[in-house]
């Protein structure tokens, strides 16, 4: 990944789990709780394709897993926003640009059920039974309901970022002054007699043209 997209990633990720740890965690809000890191991913995923997508993912998760007060296993919900990441990334229009709301909504519940499986699944693997208690059903509602609440705040606003970073004016100015630079000095390099021999006989022809209407002005004026 290139410099500006890991602080990019880096800053949204960061601000996002401070939110969803210190306002979106304290809401006690019936079944699940609204996942902003999930958006946050979603976002980038959509901007940054399957790759990229997933290594903010892995990060993201990771974060999470090891910020207080986690009280899960290091590692789960890494692999859960790594494989959501993946996922999203691989329905990344071509164009960049989005055609309608209706394709980023229905990937907005389709991560927030399969993120809310993937994490009941790899814990019931740890041995982990909180799921059953609070009941699956409910947690996939909710999860769905609140994050597809919550996405129209986030995921345009995270789409448009990234690819301003994407986009950045002063970036594409210097690789392409830099671009310039490296096939001049190949050039140079390269042919440099071919081309200092063709500017010499353009400079002697040039030299001949002007002699020869020296020439012919004078011719004139003598009659």
């Amino acid at each position: 990944m290139r410099v500006n997209r890991i602080l990019l990633s880096s800053s949204l990720v960061v601000v996002a789990l401070v939110i969803q740890v210190s306002v979106l965690a304290r809401l006690h809000l019936p079944g699940a709780v609204p996942d902003l890191m999930l958006l946050t991913v979603l976002g980038l995923a959509l901007v940054y394709g399957h790759v990229g997508g997933a290594l903010v993912g892995f990060g993201a998760g990771l974060l999470a897993d090891l910020a207080p007060p986690a009280d899960h296993a290091a590692g789960r919900y890494a692999l859960v926003l790594c494989v959501i990441g993946y996922l999203a990334g691989l329905v990344k229009p071509e164009t960049g640009q989005l055609k309608s709301a209706t394709g980023p909504m229905v990937v907005v519940v389709a991560a927030a059920v399969g993120s809310t499986l993937l994490y009941a699944g790899v814990g019931a693997l740890v041995g982990d039974t909180a799921a059953r208690h609070v009941g699956l059903g409910s947690l996939l509602f909710t999860a769905a309901l609140y994050d597809l609440l919550l996405a129209p705040f986030v995921v345009p606003g995270i789409m448009a970022l990234a690819r301003r970073a994407e986009n950045d004016p002063l970036a594409e100015t210097n690789s392409a002054a830099k671009a310039t630079d490296i096939s001049s000095g190949w050039l140079s390099g390269g042919t440099g007699l071919k081309i200092g021999s063709q500017r010499n006989g353009l400079r002697v022809k040039a030299a001949r043209a002007r002699m020869a209407r020296a020439g012919r002005i004078k011719g004139v004026k003598r009659l």
